[in-house]
């Protein structure tokens, strides 16, 4: 095996099933808040840059706002070391994959200059060595800093998504970014020549017409309990995305909300090899910028994210001011071809300082479905799906 590889699968196996069991039911529950607010729309999330750039704050929450964070992640049995080490290994087994899976996590903090001697060196430390953050002290008043902010965001998701913020409030003092960009080619390509228009049923019963690709193949298949699924593998087979179509009585909105941590790994597990005649439609989609603060509060990040109760002085010495989090957005894109899976996200977290005054078996998917990419190795849930409309970008 490349010996690239070799370390990339070690450090996939010390994750932990813990923190990976954790990460899997935050992005099924904020996916399912996110499901609330936007019930007729397609959504594409990546929970995990969601779950780091979180991560990345919790190292500065105290108290109650560090004991919020914890019940939202339901990490409350997991010291603060276990979690760095295991970020610092899901970020290192995603480096240098394979060469047929490109994936890239980028994260920085970027600090008002006059700030920045506040920032305590630990939380500095902290992030730079378990996310391997980098530290960017800037001018937040020269319009630059925008432009800069941008342009790494662009790079880092390889000119997938180009902005995240517009401009920088005269209160903001910190931005804390996860970037995260995903290139892979399918195991099994589709061809070019089988894609052709076919039909694909809105859930009000509207039919339209959209470019399915086709293929026949043996894949790994579950069909029970009222949903079928299939794993279409990437690169060497460790990174897949894995298709879940609910049966026709069953809403897609329905399906999403009874879906747990525990029925989605047995699902998995039980998977077989099969053969099947799989028709998916192409994809091209846009979510965001997406505020996320809605649903984290509903997840119990309340106190976290209200300015008079938050504390985060694990970050900075600031008293008597006080810092607090702004907001926590969130933009992500995919495209689905016969090639491969190109996807990106970014999760910027803005703070702020009060006072701061600055013939086979057919698996036709011909209706709404849930889609997730994972990285098999850890079990770890790089991006997530909802498609109720395959032509709405």
């Amino acid at each position: 095996m490349n010996a690239s590889y070799a370390e990339s699968d070690q450090k996939a196996s010390k994750i932990g099933k813990k923190l990976v069991d954790r990460n899997t039911r935050f992005a099924l529950n904020i996916f399912k808040e996110l499901q609330k607010e936007d019930a007729d729309k397609n959504i594409f999330i990546s929970p995990v840059s969601i779950s780091i750039a979180l991560a990345m704050i919790y190292n500065g929450a105290e108290n109650l706002t560090r004991d919020a964070m914890a019940e939202t992640f339901q990490i409350n049995d997991m010291n603060l070391s276990e979690i760095n080490e295991g970020y610092r290994n899901l970020i290192g087994s995603l480096e240098n994959m394979e060469s047929q899976v490109s994936l890239n996590i980028g994260n920085s903090i970027w600090i008002r200059k006059s700030f920045e001697p506040s920032i305590k060196i630990s939380f500095k430390d902290a992030l730079a060595t378990y996310f391997r953050s980098e530290i960017l002290p800037r001018q937040f008043n020269d319009p630059k800093t925008v432009n800069e902010i941008n342009d790494w965001v662009k790079r880092e998701t390889s000119g997938k998504i180009d902005e995240i913020i517009d401009d920088i409030d005269q209160d903001a003092v910190m931005f804390i970014i996860d970037a995260i960009y995903f290139l892979g080619e399918w195991v099994k390509k589709f061809d070019e020549s089988k894609t052709r228009q076919r039909s694909f049923y809105l859930q009000n019963g509207i039919r339209l017409s959209v470019d399915a690709m086709s293929i026949v193949e043996k894949f790994l298949y579950y069909s029970d309990d009222g949903v079928q699924i299939i794993r279409l593998p990437y690169g060497r087979d460790k990174v897949a995305m894995y298709v879940l179509l609910p049966e026709e009585s069953t809403s897609l909105d329905s399906f999403i909300q009874t879906l747990e941590q525990e029925r989605l790994d047995s699902i998995f597990a039980r998977m077989s090899l099969i053969e099947l005649e799989l028709q998916l439609p192409k994809l091209k989609l846009e979510y965001g910028k997406k505020r996320l603060n809605g649903a984290l509060i509903r997840l119990g990040m309340n106190v976290a994210l209200n300015r008079e109760f938050v504390n985060l002085k694990g970050i900075a010495s600031v008293d008597p001011e006080n810092l607090f989090i702004s907001f926590v957005d969130h933009k992500a894109v995919v495209e689905i071809n016969e090639k491969g899976t190109e996807a990106a996200a970014v999760t910027n977290i803005g703070i702020m300082l009060s006072s701061f005054q600055i013939a086979a078996r057919k698996f036709v998917v011909n209706r709404p479905y849930l889609f997730v990419i994972r990285d098999d190795r850890s079990g770890s849930i790089l991006f997530m799906g909802k498609i109720l409309d395959p032509m709405r970008s």
